[in-house]
């Protein structure tokens, strides 16, 4: 039988209640904010560029930095990060995908994990933004951050990035929690448990 102090909550209890699904409204809201906010910056982004910097033109102000990062215009037909060109339709097909099974599985999400939810958004946003309004709009992607030593990216890749980045740290933190949840169990349990008793030294 396991002792479980009264000035501890119930573990039991807790845990099966952190698993109940929490995603109302608001959560649903936070998504549709997050994932139209991402499309929003991303596409402006694009229509800045191709409205202020010619096809296959650089341009980076400031000159120590131009060698190492300038903003480039080029058109993108393939995946993300111009991988797999002229491949578009295929990727569309998978970002719808993608994007269903991400409006699925937030719906299961507990309460709380703010970063996951972001993270989801994020993820939503890009894939739409990139692999589905701008596919079925124009047929190609534009990208324009230009990195040495990578291939020229958009905002939308960077926000599919950054989701991921977020769910890793997600992972992370959860596994620091219930590694001090169960130090702070054995802890408790230990204080609770009555001291030995010591036979008096014969003498």
């Amino acid at each position: 039988m396991i002792v479980v102090p009264e000035d501890q909550p119930d573990l039991i209890t807790q845990i099966h209640a952190d698993s109940v699904p929490g995603t109302g409204l608001k959560q649903w809201l936070f998504l549709a904010a997050v994932t139209l906010l991402t499309i929003l910056v991303d596409q402006v982004t694009k229509a800045y560029v191709v409205a202020h910097l010619p096809r296959y033109e650089s341009w980076m102000p400031i000159d120590f930095i131009e060698p190492f990062f300038r903003f480039t215009h080029v058109r993108n037909t393939g995946a993300s990060f111009g991988m797999f060109p002229d491949s578009g339709w295929v990727f569309s097909v998978i970002a719808v995908v993608v994007a269903l099974v991400i409006i699925f599985y937030y719906r299961t999400l507990p309460q709380g994990i703010l970063l996951i939810r972001l993270a989801m958004g994020l993820q939503l946003g890009g894939a739409l933004g990139n692999n589905v309004i701008d596919r079925l709009r124009q047929g190609y992607v534009v990208d324009f951050f230009d990195v040495t030593h990578w291939p020229v990216f958009n905002v939308a890749d960077s926000a599919i990035v950054m989701g991921v980045a977020l769910l890793l740290l997600e992972l992370y933190l959860q596994e620091r929690r219930a590694a001090r949840q169960q130090h702070d169990s054995a802890t408790g349990l230990d204080n609770a448990l009555p001291p030995s008793e010591e036979k008096p030294l014969a003498g």
